[in-house]
């Protein structure tokens, strides 16, 4: 009997380990897709400049950039640990309102996220088909004055800053994170973003990057979109809780029961599919699922879908404009 016991509980653990390793796991697939996409836009940025300089036979200016990746790379980080820093310290300052104060930073990095993500989604698809002519020219400007090392690495590194700020204000929306399942998230990204960049400017493997991005585009929407109805869960969270003070004596819920402003609930699954356990997790992080969904959340989720995700494809299916003023420079040279 005893050894069965112990047979049991030895299981039992093993299970509850592996499960909270699957749920790591599932929570860091979104900031790895997110980091993987913003390192390889930076990567290519980055070995676009080298293959120009190469070209132009100035490989001295290369100290120049590797000097912006590594800046970019320190203040994003540097970004990062301010704002986290900024936020330790508003909660000690403010410890009785932590209550308010989570949801209500969760819709301020919430909103300025899906703004941000969703404009540099759509601008990086419409400026992809001119993006190796641009950095050309503007390498080529830049090697016609005397501070051409100088500007080498400012285009680097604010390309690398606004990729890896992007990446900070995407890890500030994701609560359910712990600290083990971002850096995994972070390192899985950067460590794919590092393997593609090798390999379309070092070991010149061909990669169909057109592809590439519109995959990767495809999953942004979905993280994007299960960001919009976060945002609006914590717009309910905020009502409810400041029609709970009894300082305000301020009714601001409409009276629907389970939410306050989400309107009547939709969809249940918290019994059968609950997203707080694998698999629901991973469906949680990756397509926006919730295992209950309130109206306003389903119109909010159809109405990005209508508006930026019609938009995406539309500018997918756009004709490539050809450019027969400059050569671009190929990612192999």
């Amino acid at each position: 009997m005893d050894s069965i016991r112990y047979y049991s509980s030895t299981s039992s653990g093993n299970v509850f380990l592996a499960s909270a390793y699957l749920m790591d796991i599932a929570s860091a697939l979104p900031t790895a897709i997110v980091t993987l996409r913003e390192g390889v836009e930076a990567a290519l940025v980055v070995g676009i400049v080298l293959a120009c300089l190469n070209k132009a036979e100035q490989p001295h200016l290369n100290s120049w950039a590797y000097g912006g990746v590594i800046a970019g790379v320190v203040g994003s980080i540097l970004i990062g640990s301010f704002l986290g820093l900024g936020l330790q310290q508003l909660q000690f300052i403010m410890p009785n309102v932590e209550g308010l104060l989570k949801p209500i930073l969760g819709i301020l990095f919430g909103s300025i996220a899906i703004i941000m993500l969703s404009w540099m989604l759509l601008w990086m698809t419409q400026q992809a088909r001119s993006l190796k002519t641009e950095i050309n020219q503007t390498v080529t400007q830049a090697l016609a004055n005397e501070t051409a090392g100088l500007s080498i690495f400012s285009l680097v590194c604010i390309a690398v800053l606004r990729e890896g700020f992007e990446t900070v204000l995407f890890l500030f929306t994701q609560a359910q994170q712990t600290l083990t399942s971002s850096l995994l998230g972070i390192a899985i990204g950067l460590l794919g973003a590092t393997l593609i960049g090798f390999g379309l400017f070092r070991w010149g493997i061909r990669i169909n990057l057109k592809l590439f991005f519109q995959v990767m585009g495809v999953l942004l929407l979905l993280i994007i979109a299960g960001l919009v109805v976060s945002l609006c869960r914590n717009i309910d969270i905020v009502f409810a809780t400041l029609s709970q003070l009894t300082t305000l004596s301020l009714d601001l819920c409409l009276g629907f029961g389970q939410s306050c402003v989400l309107g009547p609930l939709v969809w249940d699954m918290s019994q059968s599919l609950p997203d707080k356990q694998f698999p629901g997790v991973a469906l949680k992080v990756l397509l926006g699922y919730r295992d209950r969904i309130y109206l306003i959340q389903l119109m909010a989720y159809v109405l990005f879908w209508l508006i930026i995700g019609n938009r995406y494809f539309r500018t997918l299916n756009q004709p490539t404009i050809k450019n027969t003023q400059s050569k671009p420079v190929s990612p192999s040279t």
